[in-house]
């Protein structure tokens, strides 16, 4: 199973529109992952309607209209992993030790907000994934997504893209 995994895609915001590039990963992805921070209900029109799947869920820029039609926290299982979606957090100090805490449950946790890329383990096992931002590098060097695969109950392939600044 293909994954897509992006977050903070501010779109109309940042950006007009996400990058061809992530769009063909969408094509590509059994299964979208969205980390919030949408800005406008538009790109989550066309994300449902073009991903085979999406589980998604509303970040701290997203309005009402967001907020409704998505939950703040998405969990389900993937391959026999469980994933949760969540925007935020917290500080990094400390996040593995926090999240593993406060997702005990939870295999994968992918997250955004900080427009940081984010890949590591809890001590418990539980899997920490920021895939960054496509639109929007604020004080990174690149604009960035992640793929991965879901292979016999485990996360392979996690790979983070960057994306160059004319696409």
């Amino acid at each position: 199973m293909r994954l897509l995994l992006i977050a903070d895609t501010h779109v109309p915001k940042r950006a007009r529109d996400l990058p061809a590039e992530v769009w063909a990963a969408v094509d590509e992805a059994d299964v979208v992952i969205h980390a919030g921070d949408w800005v406008e209900p538009e790109l989550l029109d066309r994300l449902q309607s073009r991903a085979r799947r999406l589980v998604a869920c509303w970040g701290n820029n997203d309005g009402a209209e967001l907020r409704r039609r998505l939950p703040e926290r998405a969990d389900v299982v993937l391959g026999g992993l469980r994933f949760t979606v969540v925007h935020e957090t917290g500080a990094a100090t400390g996040r593995e030790a926090r999240m593993a805490r406060e997702y005990p449950d939870t295999d994968v946790l992918v997250f955004g907000h900080s427009h940081i890329p984010w890949d590591t383990v809890a001590k418990t096992g539980l899997r920490l994934l920021n895939p960054g931002s496509p639109t929007d590098r604020r004080r990174q060097p690149y604009c960035t997504y992640t793929t991965a695969t879901v292979h016999a109950g485990a996360l392979t392939d996690v790979r983070l893209h960057r994306l160059h600044r004319d696409e």
